[in-house]
């Protein structure tokens, strides 16, 4: 059965504003074409000056939003509510829209998902890519499918670095709305000894027991389909949250249940914006030990005062 593709075409500068409108409309995820800083990223994420020539020719000045539409999520009500929210937010933008067949909406994203550095240990391998040199690097295997969490964002990369930082062997993890399960893979490639992830998102519970099994790791990993921390028991010794600023908020409230005087909690996906409110709402016996940003997204590291 044929999806709907809506293009959103959007200044560069209002991308991100556009961007988190259009993440509003489905619940897995969207496609963004920005080639702005396409020179810098290249050079900060390649390590390399040498750009394909189709690419040197896209524009720079807009940048394109691709959301995947199912059928029955009515694609005429979803392009109303993002023309209507746009306009509220006073930004120039053109809608197109297409028919594509399910499984191309689902896998054009595959062909700019490359091998990618995370850290001092991590290599992040897309399993359909074998064109990659290791270097003594820990490889995670990852197919997200629509899931969240691949490491080329800035959430998940804070995240990941955070779970280099702390994590020792023979820890119990706890992985709140997990996604992908990249987070929870990493944690058990790092020396971790068990893992729990937990999404209110079927597909996503799905594609993480995959990436477990793909990694070797789905003896020690459980996924869990429930919301946030509610189908969690006991302590754990690293906790992670790289959901949203709201939901971190809504979980400081039962959070602690879960650590003991050694846990580790990192939350991510605070938005720079929202630092404050997300402090505001932990708990006084929480104290926040370390603090890491990146392009305006802020992860945090805490602990239990002692």
């Amino acid at each position: 059965m044929d999806w709907t593709e809506l293009i959103v075409t959007v200044a560069s500068g209002d991308i991100e504003t556009a961007g988190n409108i259009a993440q509003m409309t489905v619940p897995y995820g969207i496609y963004i074409e920005d080639y702005s800083m396409l020179e810098q990223e290249v050079r900060e994420i390649a390590k390399i000056d040498l750009i394909d020539e189709e690419l040197l020719k896209q524009d720079r000045s807009h940048g394109r939003i691709h959301i995947y539409i199912s059928p029955e999520a009515n694609p005429a009500e979803a392009a109303a509510f993002i023309k209507e929210r746009l306009e509220a937010e006073k930004i120039d933008f053109s809608i197109s829209s297409g028919s594509c067949d399910v499984e191309s909406c689902l896998t054009s994203w595959k062909k700019y998902f490359s091998p990618l550095d995370v850290g001092e240990k991590l290599l992040i391998r897309p399993v359909w890519r074998d064109d990659f040199d290791p270097r003594g690097r820990v490889i995670l295997n990852l197919d997200p499918g629509i899931a969240f969490g691949t490491g080329t964002h800035e959430t998940t990369r804070l995240c990941l670095e955070a779970l280099e930082k702390y994590v020792r062997s023979g820890m119990k993890m706890l992985d709140v709305g997990c996604g992908s399960g990249i987070l929870s893979v990493a944690g058990l490639l790092l020396g971790a000894d068990s893992a729990l992830g937990i999404d209110i998102d079927e597909m996503a519970v799905k594609a993480s027991v995959e990436n477990a099994r793909l990694n070797n790791v789905e003896d020690r990993y459980t996924g869990v389909l429930g919301d946030l921390a509610d189908k969690a028991e006991g302590c754990y010794d690293i906790i992670t949250a790289n959901i949203v600023a709201d939901a971190i908020i809504m979980l400081s409230g039962d959070i602690e249940k879960h650590m003991d005087e050694n846990t580790i909690y990192i939350m991510s996906g605070i938005i720079d914006t929202r630092l404050q409110d997300v402090l505001s709402a932990l708990p006084e016996t929480l104290e926040v030990t370390d603090q890491s940003e990146d392009n305006g997204w802020i992860c945090l590291t805490a602990k239990k005062r002692k």
